[in-house]
């Protein structure tokens, strides 16, 4: 068996029998991560399978072995006992992972005692997570001890929020050192929600006087970087003609990622500005998914409403693969600072499923196998691995390129 790479340097995490452990593994985003880990892990890679229901992940691994018999030992491939409401299945597995990654949400919900589990056990964490209140509220729960620890905790390592803050970061540097930035992103997709994506949001939304309160509270015991400052103006509707679209501004987790990796490296400038958008074609688009979003809001705030929309798309649902094979994003940046002023691109496919799915993997597999920096506590993807992973990305392809500079 080969070795793999000890990110955490010599200690008890290298000696634990598991490299990764997929969490969830048998929910709809799940299994397309488990079907990427069987197709692309490393050989010697030790990883294992984790849920709550046995037999399930028993016809999952079946599943893995039958298409793709090339791959060995999937039919061996470890199955782990672990429950979102059983702590102590959670501590057991954590303890015998160096990293753990969880498709489990709403992470609100069902995901804190995992983080806590993690954090304690000096285990690396991943998620795909986009609920701003839980990532706040994971930082004032379990920031310290994970830095006591050596866990990393990376949320939001999925299409939340990857690709807008390793794009936002090879935007950056290719622009001046030591010069007040200023970068915008704007994203394009013909892509649908999925049942996890769309279950979190309806959570988010019945939950925004606790995610406000939870936020400033953060705000209160995070330190601000020294002598820097960074912003993430929500920003207005505006037409955009050099982009052929209207920018409509995207209050989702991305720029608030993008922002705490701007705060946490000196490359970002004494000062800089991100501004998150949706860029579409027509006027009357723009309008009709503000409208939309804002009726969303209004009845995610009654529970009989809210059961009403939640009906309509289950977690664990999600559209066919021939839906997801023509679906795509890009996100285009454009960077400005220092006299200089670049334009670059990410861009891929399927990014609720597909894409995610490759994301959450590349990165579980980068956490465990690459040479990254010293980092502890909860860090952001670009942080944690930055330049490491935009290469996996890059190689899984995912498209990273310079448009003009």
């Amino acid at each position: 068996m080969a070795a793999m790479a000890d990110t955490h340097g010599p200690g008890a995490a290298s000696q634990r029998p598991y490299d990764i452990v997929l969490f969830g593994a048998t929910g709809f985003v799940g299994e397309l991560t488990a079907r990427y880990l069987a197709a692309h892990a490393p050989e010697g890679l030790r990883w294992a399978l984790a849920g709550r229901n046995s037999g399930k992940l028993a016809e999952l691994r079946g599943r893995l072995a039958k298409a793709y018999p090339e791959r060995p030992g999937l039919a061996e491939l470890p199955l782990l006992h672990a429950d979102s409401g059983d702590p102590e299945s959670l501590r057991r597995m954590a303890a015998g992972a160096r990293a753990v990654a969880t498709t489990v949400g709403p992470y609100i919900r069902y995901g804190t005692p995992l983080v806590a589990a993690c954090a304690e056990a000096g285990t690396d964490y991943l998620d795909l997570c986009g609920e701003p209140e839980f990532v706040d509220l994971m930082y004032l729960r379990h920031h310290e001890r994970a830095r006591e620890s050596g866990a990393r905790l990376v949320h939001a390592c999925g299409f939340d929020s990857v690709p807008h803050d390793l794009g936002a970061r090879f935007t950056v540097e290719r622009l001046p050192e030591g010069v007040p930035l200023r970068v915008d992103g704007y994203l394009r997709t013909d892509a649908r929600f999925s049942g996890g994506t769309f279950a979190s949001a309806l959570t988010a939304f019945s939950r925004f006087d606790r995610m406000a309160r939870t936020a400033r509270e953060r705000r209160a015991a995070e330190p601000a970087p020294a002598g820097r400052r960074v912003r993430t103006p929500v920003g207005t509707v505006r037409r955009e003609r050099e982009l052929g679209g209207w920018a409509v501004p995207l209050p989702t987790i991305d720029p608030q990622v993008v922002g705490r990796s701007a705060a946490a490296l000196e490359r970002y400038g004494p000062e800089f500005t991100y501004r998150h958008h949706a860029l579409v074609r027509r006027l009357p688009v723009a309008v009709g998914g503000l409208a939309g979003a804002g009726a969303a809001f209004a009845l995610a705030q009654h529970p009989a409403t809210r059961r009403m929309l939640s009906a309509r798309l289950a977690p664990g649902e999600g559209p066919d693969e021939e839906r997801r094979a023509r679906s795509w994003f890009t996100v285009r940046f454009v960077g400005e600072g220092g006299g200089r002023r670049v334009v670059t691109e990410v861009s891929g496919g399927d990014p609720g499923y597909g894409e995610t799915a490759k994301i959450l993997a590349e990165a579980a597999l980068s956490l465990t196998c690459d040479e990254l920096p010293a980092t502890a506590g909860q860090v952001t993807p670009a942080v944690a691995m930055g330049e490491a992973l935009t290469g996996r990305l890059v190689r899984a392809g995912i498209g990273f390129r310079v448009l003009e500079e």
